[in-house]
């Protein structure tokens, strides 16, 4: 039988420098063309403020050429009325942005942001590895509680792996109709959001971020016990090793090298043939002994066998399925068709994990392996079945590779769950921002910050840490499964019948491991996660709500009259070459203007001045900046520094909606730097006049409580503290009290 196809065709999701920026709607531009009108009765025609500016906003008078002034340089994209972007060529070169430039490589360009498209054979290592590399800790921690029972434990590991190999089936199977629902990517928070509300999201994205912290901090913790299992002289270094691949990680991806597809498919595809050699040898020297089981080593029991620790067991293993969704968030990635490419690889995944979990469970009991303090359980089977040469240690250096991989997974998925929760505004928008690599830094500082703190308060160690992980794993599988099941009883396409059983079935599994994690595991340390995660709730929905009001507050105001110049007719005045106010301004008197020598500046009548306003968008605040500037009387021109062509335009929209009454320079910063690039234009302006003083006009939000200041720019400080030094120039902040 075919498989149906998606429900609706979708462009792929491309995360660039502007992508949580906000289109601007009907509504907001008709409510700007009445503002607008408005000042057209206040302030006159365009054609006369542009014609006071005694500089030339484009910088095409032979100034701004070199590096003092950042390099600017026409392009091609225009704004409102038309005329060439200027762009700030180079990057900054501050202090900090040469050392950042060291440590983590320089600057790219926004342009560079490119959706990668990756074959199967790609995208399986790369968004599989978490997965996969799961088997090296998640058998071993279903025996760590079985052989609690001793023999009679251990003689339960087959009906407990196998219940494990079910579930991983079913999840599976589920997540193959995310894929189809979702071409453009279903991870559970966007996948709770869509169909079950914004309060199930945040769960869903709480549980996930969990997840993604106890990722590294596991996955490095088990990398590191392979190393020591192989060289036993370095365990008493075990967290400091732990701790410098942390941050290895966290710089090799400040420096983006998570791109670098064909570098991860390597260790991952060696890891699951040396893992696979190990079973296949193992299996083949059982054959010929007639399969039977090697006596394990005495051990003491010291619980009873019982359905808790049968139980505890059961949700300890089912760690083995952490990462698979990673492919149903991943589908704009893949070639297309992408959502069957997609479906194709998570069903690769799901089988070779089913073989390595299944292959390394036969294999511990035919071997009579049980957990020990100081040598992994794949590294004692590699020991009984390829020796300790040359093989060995591909085992466990592939072992060691891949769970870095894994973690490495974490520090791609979790700084992008971060930015859709502050593109929807659940999250600092400081998230949104991209670094100098193109990464979304803030994200990765965070991560590496909250697993370092895990890692460090729980010893580096597996065991300790292991506990803490199917909360917030199948708490977010339970709410995405539970999504689709109204996804497809709300749509009803073609095959959806099948589809929402398949979830069913998924949702309703993951449920009862997620009840089962919580009971067995909360003594444990799981009640770190299940008060972790409704305080994450709490602080998604307190941000939520601040930035509605925020919205709400700086909204444009229906009554065009609400924010519009009431006392007659602004006109500006006109700056020469001689006294002020003799009407020989314009960019047409710049040659030989003004010297410094001559400049009085404690005599107000010998003042060159002009206004400069920078804007982000054009909302409340920015509007009150510009009618503050513009009843100075003084030569006004708006500033936007934009990251990509994306957001220009955007900007450019409002601008012409609102009709385009001030002149306006829109400068292209391609290495998304504000503050820097802002300065050099500045400077650049000043250079065409040596008695012309600037005054910077910087709308700024101000919000009442501490704790609310992370929540904003503060553009304004930033530009004062860099413009401190420099004569002739005024930064002046225009407060929005919300």
């Amino acid at each position: 039988m075919p498989e149906p196809s998606p429900p609706s065709p979708a462009a792929p999701v491309v995360l660039s420098p502007s992508a949580g920026g906000i289109a601007p709607s009907e509504a907001e531009l008709a409510r700007l063309g009445r503002i607008g009108t408005d000042w057209q009765r206040a302030i006159g025609d365009r054609a006369s403020w542009q014609g006071a500016l005694p500089v030339d906003p484009t910088l095409k008078v032979g100034v701004g050429q070199g590096e003092a002034a950042g390099r600017f340089e026409p392009v091609a994209l225009a704004d409102a009325a038309g005329q060439p972007v200027v762009e700030a060529e180079g990057p900054p070169a501050g202090l900090a942005s040469r050392l950042r430039r060291v440590l983590i490589g320089p600057p790219l360009r926004s342009s560079a942001v490119v959706q990668e498209r990756m074959r199967k054979l790609v995208a399986l290592p790369i968004l599989g590895s978490d997965a996969l590399s799961s088997v090296a800790y998640g058998p071993e921690a279903m025996l760590a509680v079985l052989v609690l029972a001793g023999s009679a434990g251990l003689g339960l590991t087959f009906p407990v792996a196998a219940a494990i190999a079910v579930l991983m089936i079913a999840v599976g199977l589920s997540y193959r109709q995310t894929v189809r629902a979702y071409p453009r990517g279903g991870g559970s928070y966007i996948v709770a959001t869509d169909n079950l509300g914004r309060g199930p999201g945040l769960v869903a994205a709480a549980g996930l971020i969990t997840d993604y912290v106890l990722t590294v901090a596991v996955s490095t913790a088990s990398g590191i016990a392979a190393i020591t299992s192989a060289v036993p002289s370095l365990a008493p270094y075990a967290l400091e090793l732990g701790l410098v691949g942390i941050v290895a990680l966290c710089a090799g991806n400040l420096r983006g090298v998570k791109q670098a597809g064909n570098l991860f498919a390597f260790p991952t595809y060696l890891f699951i043939a040396a893992v696979g050699l190990v079973i296949v040898v193992g299996l083949v020297d059982a054959a010929s002994r007639g399969f039977a089981a090697e006596p394990h080593p005495p051990v003491v029991a010291t619980e009873g066998v019982g359905l808790l620790l049968v139980l505890r067991a059961f949700s300890s293993g089912a760690t083995a399925m952490t990462g698979i969704e990673a492919i149903s968030d991943g589908v704009p990635a893949f070639r297309p068709p992408e959502w069957r490419n997609a479906r194709t690889t998570l069903t690769a995944m799901v089988s070779a994990l089913l073989f390595l979990f299944v292959g390394t469970v036969v294999l511990v009991q035919l071997e009579g392996v049980i957990p020990m303090a100081d040598e992994t359980v794949l590294s004692q089977l590699a020991h009984d079945t390829v020796g300790s040469g040359v093989l060995y240690w591909v085992v466990q250096i592939s072992t060691a590779a891949v769970l870095l991989l894994a973690a490495n997974t974490a520090f791609s998925d979790f700084p992008r769950l971060l930015f859709f929760l502050a593109r929807d505004r659940n999250a600092p928008l400081a998230f949104l921002r991209m670094g100098d690599r193109l990464a979304f830094s803030n994200g990765i500082l965070l991560l590496t910050a909250a697993a370092i703190a895990l890692y460090v308060g729980f010893d580096g160690k597996t065991s300790r840490l292991i506990p803490l992980f199917a909360v917030g794993v199948f708490l977010a599988f339970t709410l995405s499964q539970s999504g689709m099941v109204v996804h497809w009883w709300r749509g009803r396409e073609a095959g959806w019948r099948r589809s929402l059983a398949f979830n069913a079935v998924g949702a309703v599994l993951s449920a009862a491991v997620l009840l089962i994690a919580g009971l067995t595991k909360f003594t444990e340390g799981a009640w770190v996660v299940a008060l972790l995660i409704p305080a994450l709730v709490l602080v998604f929905s307190r941000v939520h709500r601040y930035y509605m009001g925020v919205r709400a507050a700086v909204a444009l105001p229906d009554d065009e009259a609400a924010a519009a110049p009431r006392r007659g007719r602004i006109v500006p005045h006109r700056w020469g070459d001689g006294a002020p106010g003799d009407g020989a301004g314009g960019p047409g008197a710049l040659a030989g203007a003004g010297s410094a020598a001559g400049e009085r500046a404690d005599a107000p009548d010998e003042l060159a001045l002009m206004t400069v306003v920078c804007l982000t968008t054009l909302d409340l605040p920015a509007l009150r900046a510009l009618a503050y500037a513009a009843s100075l009387g003084q030569p006004v021109l708006a500033v936007h520094i934009s990251p990509d062509e994306d957001d220009a335009r955007r900007f450019a929209k409002r601008w012409a909606a609102w009709g385009d009454h001030l002149p306006l320079e829109i400068v292209s910063s391609p290495y998304r730097a504000v503050v820097a690039p802002l300065t050099r234009y500045l400077e650049a302006l000043a250079a065409q006049r040596r008695d012309l003083t600037l005054t910077v006009v910087v709308p700024q939000q101000v919000a009442g409580r501490w704790w609310m200041q992370p929540l904003h720019d503060h553009v304004g400080r930033r530009l004062h503290r860099a413009l401190r030094a420099r004569p002739g120039i005024i930064v002046t902040i225009v407060p929005f009290h919300l």
